[in-house]
C-alpha cells in the first residue's frame, strides 16, 4: 500500500506544485494521475520516487515513510517517456543491466535467464539481439517496461509512456501494460494527461488540478458524478455543454429556454437550489432531439460529424456551440431544425464557483 500524506511541494522559484495532496493507493491497484499540463502529476511521481524532496508531508510503503529513503532503495520501477535506454547495448543486455549491478546484483547467467523469462511475458524475444536505434517506438516502449520489471519493484511508476506513441499503437500498449501489471500483482502509478487512455486502463484516477486533488475515484464515477464542474468538464469526449443559466422563483431560465426546477429529481440533490446563477451541465447524449413543438427550445443544425455508431449534432446554444449525440439511423441534418430537450435525470448543476449541487 502506498500513503501520500499532506504532500506539499515548493519549488526554489516559490511555485507551489502541490498543495496538501492526500491519497492511499492499494497494493495491486493499477491508479492513474491524470490532469492537464502543470497540474502537479508528475512531481508526485517524482517525489514516490525521490527524485524530488517534499517541502511538507510523508509518503508511506506499506506503513513506512520512505521521504528520506534513497531513490536506490525505496524497490521502484520507473519508465520515462523517452525510454531511457542504453543506445550502445542489445535488447537482451538493457533488460539485464539492472539485475548487475546495486546492492542486489545477480550473476551475469541468472540475470540473463531472469530477462528472458521476462521478455518472454512482454513477447519482445525476438528483439534480444537488437540495439534500442533500430526499434520502432512500441518496441522501445516494451524494452522499457520490461526493464523495469526484471526488478521486481514494489511500485511501476509510468511518466506519459505512451506519448510519443501513434494512436493505434497507444491503444495496443496500453492494453498490454494493464495485462501486464495485473499479471505480475504489481502497484502502478501511470501518468497522463489523455483522459481516454486514464479511463480504458485504471483502477482508480486521481485528478488534478493546480496542485489539489478534484477528485479520487473509480474511472466510471468521474464520468457519471463529477464532483465539481472542473471534473465535468474534463472528463468526456465530446465535452459535456455548459450552460449558464438564472433561477428565480422556482424557474431555471436561459436565453433558450425557461423550465421549472421541479424537473431535477430530488434524489440527487444536494442542496436545494435557491434563486441565483448557476452553470447548467449536459452531457451530449442528454441532449436529446424531441417532434417539433415537444421540446424546450428549437435550433437549426449546423453541422453533423459522423463517429462510428453515432453522429454528432452541432448547433448554436446562443454564444456557444453545443452538442447532441445521436443514432447514425437519426434522420437530421445540416440545415435541418429541430426541437431538443433534456434527460433530467442525468443533468447536472453547478454553484458559480464550480460547486456541485445536483
Amino acid at each position: 500500500m502506498i500513503e501520500v500524506i499532506d504532500l506539499n511541494k515548493v519549488f526554489d522559484n516559490g511555485f507551489e506544485a502541490l498543495k496538501s495532496v492526500s491519497f492511499t493507493i492499494e497494493k495491486g491497484d493499477l491508479v492513474c494521475l491524470l490532469g492537464p499540463s502543470g497540474c502537479g502529476k508528475s512531481t508526485i511521481l517524482n517525489l514516490i520516487a525521490g527524485l524530488l524532496t517534499p517541502t511538507g508531508g510523508d509518503i508511506k510503503f506499506a506503513g513506512s515513510s520512505v521521504v528520506k529513503t534513497e531513490p536506490k532503495d525505496r524497490n521502484i520501477g520507473f519508465v520515462f517517456q523517452n525510454y531511457a535506454l542504453y543506445p550502445h547495448m542489445t535488447v537482451l543486455e538493457n533488460i539485464m543491466f539492472p539485475l548487475t549491478v546495486g546492492n542486489k546484483k545477480v550473476s551475469k547467467v541468472e540475470a540473463k535467464a531472469i530477462a528472458e523469462e521476462y521478455m518472454k511475458l512482454t513477447n519482445i524475444e525476438e528483439l534480444s539481439k537488437k540495439k534500442p536505434g533500430t526499434l520502432s517506438g512500441g518496441q522501445q516502449q516494451r524494452v522499457a517496461i520490461t526493464r523495469a520489471l526484471v526488478q521486481k519493484p514494489d511500485v511501476l511508476l509510468l511518466d506519459e509512456p505512451l506519448s510519443n506513441l501513434d494512436a493505434r499503437l497507444r491503444l495496443k500498449i496500453r492494453e498490454e501494460i494493464r495485462r501486464l501489471v495485473k499479471e505480475v500483482g504489481i502497484t502502478t502509478i501511470f501518468v497522463t494527461h489523455d483522459q481516454e487512455e486514464a479511463l480504458s486502463i485504471s483502477d482508480k484516477i486521481i485528478l488534478l488540478n493546480e496542485g489539489v486533488i478534484q477528485q479520487n475515484d473509480d474511472p466510471q464515477n468521474l464520468y457519471l458524478e463529477p464532483a465539481n464542474l472542473f471534473v465535468a468538464q474534463f472528463i468526456g469526449n465530446p465535452i459535456i455543454n455548459v450552460l449558464p443559466v438564472t433561477v428565480q422563483n422556482g424557474q431555471m431560465t436561459h436565453s433558450l429556454f425557461e423550465i421549472p426546477v421541479t424537473l431535477f429529481s430530488d434524489d440527487n440533490l444536494k442542496q436545494e437550489i435557491q434563486d441565483g446563477q448557476y452553470f447548467l451541465g449536459v452531457r451530449p447524449e442528454d441532449v436529446m432531439p424531441v417532434e417539433l413543438g415537444k421540446g424546450v427550445f428549437n435550433r437549426p443544425i449546423l453541422t453533423v460529424e459522423l463517429i462510428g455508431r453515432e453522429r454528432i449534432l452541432n448547433f448554436d446554444g446562443d454564444k456557444m456551440r453545443m452538442k447532441s449525440i445521436v443514432s447514425i439511423e437519426t434522420d437530421l441534418n445540416e440545415g435541418d431544425t429541430t426541437d431538443f430537450d433534456f434527460n433530467y435525470k442525468k443533468v447536472f448543476i453547478f454553484k458559480e464557483n464550480g460547486e456541485r449541487i445536483h
